[in-house]
């Protein structure tokens, strides 16, 4: 049966259109007239985009996909998200033993082939090759340089599981990254102590993107301008952030927004979704929620208590970047960032189904799978 979402405000990641129609058959959005028998749904007026695609988080209301790397913690992610919003995700695995790395791998692999039509598009792996300097909260006992033993035997494992990882670029060899290159990995510089020669260098080899913006990196300064630097300095390079008013400044993400332009992007980082887990322990690595902040004992942040609607919200709000600019940088900008954007991320003829309607407020941000 065709659906036809009508009387809408619609973002559809490259402009914003009043007063549309959205036709719908088969799952995927038409070029369609209207038939007889279509089943309306009436937005009076509200705002609706793409749902939204959260690159980096690490669990849902429930479980950590760290601690429990299997095919229940993908579904915790996936469904906590999507009530928020977000339709598309990269659940997280951070530092840990390679052998619930290849778990983790495992537990996508299989949650894909029983959830083809899903929002998980795969994994992220940050980790464990980072920096000991700027681990962040992540364990130090599992940080270690790269082998090419090792990263073969992810490289094998991951191949069409892995999307994106994130790696200290100064402590790889260019083979090694050329390595993760060929095989179709995005890879991210993050939780880098890189000096900025280095990052240029591991920019210009072909490193698109850095790992939650001015978080666990090298920062800029007017004579070693560092891994910030090199982001601001290197345009074709994007730049994910986190907008909850802890991880960065408020300000810090209005100079990158002026620097970067539609290359940077929104991100949660959650450790968990909802702000329901008020105290986490996995190993050394403890989380304790207090004033809308998720931190270990050490008092370091370890992942963001926000959803992707939240950072939309604040990217407006608080940043001062438009609305349509702020849809953009949830929805189109990670799609691009990963190199997906010709399947998710807009509304345009043969996309998914998978939408978020809000109001002009942004009070209310709601999932619509049709």
């Amino acid at each position: 049966m065709q659906t036809i979402i009508t009387n809408a405000t619609v973002h559809t990641g490259t402009k914003v259109l009043q007063n549309q129609s959205i036709f719908i058959e088969n799952g995927r959005i038409s070029l369609s007239v209207q038939k007889a028998d279509a089943r309306i749904i009436d937005l009076k007026g509200k705002h609706i985009s793409a749902g939204f695609v959260d690159t980096h988080i690490n669990g849902g209301e429930k479980f950590y996909f760290t601690q429990h790397a299997n095919e229940e913690t993908i579904e915790d992610v996936y469904e906590s998200s999507l009530k928020l919003g977000t339709t598309h995700v990269l659940p997280t695995i951070i530092t840990s033993p390679l052998e619930n790395i290849l778990k983790g791998i495992e537990a996508t692999r299989n949650y894909l082939d029983k959830n083809p039509h899903s929002g998980v598009l795969g994994m992220h792996l940050e980790g464990p090759f980072l920096n000991l300097a700027k681990r962040g909260a992540h364990l130090a006992r599992y940080i270690k340089n790269p082998t090419n033993g090792e990263l073969e035997e992810i490289i094998k494992y991951g191949k069409g599981i892995i999307k994106l990882m994130t790696i200290a670029a100064e402590n790889f060899t260019t083979e090694q990254i050329d390595m993760l290159l060929e095989s179709g990995i995005k890879i991210s510089l993050g939780h880098s102590n890189a000096t900025y020669k280095q990052a240029k260098k591991a920019y210009n080899q072909g490193i698109t993107l850095c790992t939650h913006l001015y978080n666990a990196m090298t920062q800029m300064g007017h004579r070693e301008p560092g891994v910030v630097g090199a982001t601001f300095d290197s345009s074709e390079v994007y730049a994910p952030i986190i907008l909850d008013g802890f991880h960065c400044d408020y300000a810090a993400a209005r100079i990158a927004y002026k620097i970067k332009g539609d290359k940077l992007f929104l991100i949660s980082d959650a450790l968990f979704v909802g702000e329901q887990v008020k105290q986490f322990q996995w190993e050394e690595f403890d989380a304790y929620l207090e004033n809308g902040q998720y931190r270990n004992s050490e008092g370091n942040l370890a992942g963001a208590a926000v959803s992707m609607a939240d950072c939309v919200r604040n990217a407006v709000q608080q940043v001062g970047i438009s609305l349509e600019e702020a849809i953009k940088m949830a929805t189109v900008r990670p799609a691009k960032a990963l190199g997906v954007d010709a399947k998710i991320g807009q509304i345009a003829e043969g996309f998914p189904t998978k939408f978020v309607v809000f109001d002009e407020n942004l009070t209310n941000f709601t999932p619509l799978i049709v």
